[in-house]
């Protein structure tokens, strides 16, 4: 029903998250107090917010505490929690947000002429410009798509660096659609031997990418060129991609890299068999988001390492970070 993701939605525009949060305080409030925290000047029913509040409940967002009068408060579960701003005014509300814009929402009902015809790209046929064409064109929404994008790297990021090692030994690290730059930001912090970040990515998805030491910013298309470093970075990039721009990628990426050089990828890997578990039904409907609004897909691990070996990387590893995310290395040189 959409009566769950359209409620997120609204308690995330109202602010209510941050309103209980408050800093960290997280004290129990009524609706009636939540709207007076987000309705200063007054205005607003507080009974259907207590509404949504009861339904967002059932799945886990808020906890409900009865009072002996019978009166309702609220207060945020750990979930909850992801959704009020952090110290770095970044949180998992912005990735709500950016995948529940206008856009996308048009989108959705063609899911079917994506069955019925798979050169069809639903998002341009609902709003008659490509992804980039569309949001490059609107500051906003690109601004919006920074901040989900940092939102989720920054926990992803911070739970890889701690499992993963590949980056010992890197001096120039290459980052390929690295956005607004964080994770070159992240990574050169945790390993002071790379000295030298190259953040690679469409030149209007870095227009607004902040200055960060030991990072350059160089605009271009990974399907035409890629450039030189010792290892290469690509985050949540190939799900957007077919088969055939992957394997363009990765042959610019080959061409790119010394000898010992590999390719560090992180991607959603999808099971081999299917099951009812959260895990799956999450990267199942993961691969429908990125089949109807990019004509991409998810891949399995054995999928991965064809594509790395089609393109001439002999070598593949594959780390789990968690559930859903792998580290994948694609290692160029001869096997002995």
């Amino acid at each position: 029903m959409m009566s769950v993701p359209m409620s997120l939605i609204a308690v995330i525009n109202l602010k209510v998250p941050e309103a209980i949060w408050q800093d960290g305080s997280n004290a129990p409030l009524s609706a009636a107090q939540i709207l007076d925290r987000i309705r200063p000047h007054g205005s607003g029913d507080a009974d259907n917010l207590q509404r949504v509040l009861r339904l967002l409940t059932s799945y886990d967002i808020f906890v409900e505490h009865l009072c002996s009068s019978g009166q309702r408060k609220y207060s945020l579960t750990d979930i909850g929690k992801t959704l009020a701003d952090n110290h770095q005014g970044l949180s998992y509300a912005y990735y709500m947000l950016q995948h529940h814009q206008d856009a996308l929402m048009r989108t959705w009902p063609l899911v079917g002429e994506a069955v019925e015809d798979p050169t069809v790209d639903p998002f341009l046929k609902a709003n008659q410009e490509s992804t980039i064409e569309y949001y490059t064109k609107r500051p906003e929404e690109m601004n919006l798509i920074h901040k989900a994008f940092a939102g989720m790297s920054g926990p992803f990021m911070r739970e890889m660096l701690e499992v993963y090692d590949g980056f010992q030994g890197v001096e120039t690290l290459v980052d390929v659609g690295g956005n607004s730059g964080i994770c070159l930001r992240m990574i050169m912090e945790k390993y002071p031997n790379v000295r030298k970040g190259i953040n690679y990515d469409l030149p209007d998805m870095l227009a607004s990418a902040p200055y960060i030491p030991g990072v350059t910013h160089v605009g271009g298309n990974a399907f035409e060129s890629v450039p030189f470093g010792d290892a290469i970075f690509i985050k949540w990039a190939f799900l957007g991609w077919t088969d055939e721009q992957s394997k363009l990628v990765l042959e610019n990426c080959y061409k790119a890299l010394p000898e010992d050089g590999k390719l560090i990828v992180c991607e959603p890997v999808v099971p081999d068999l299917t099951d009812e578990s959260h895990r799956t039904r999450a990267l199942l409907g993961g691969d429908i988001f990125v089949m109807t609004m990019h004509k991409g897909k998810h891949r399995t691990e054995q999928q991965f390492k064809q594509l790395g070996i089609s393109t001439g990387f002999p070598r593949f590893r594959a780390f789990y970070v968690d559930s859903y995310f792998a580290v994948l290395e694609f290692q160029k040189g001869v096997v002995y």
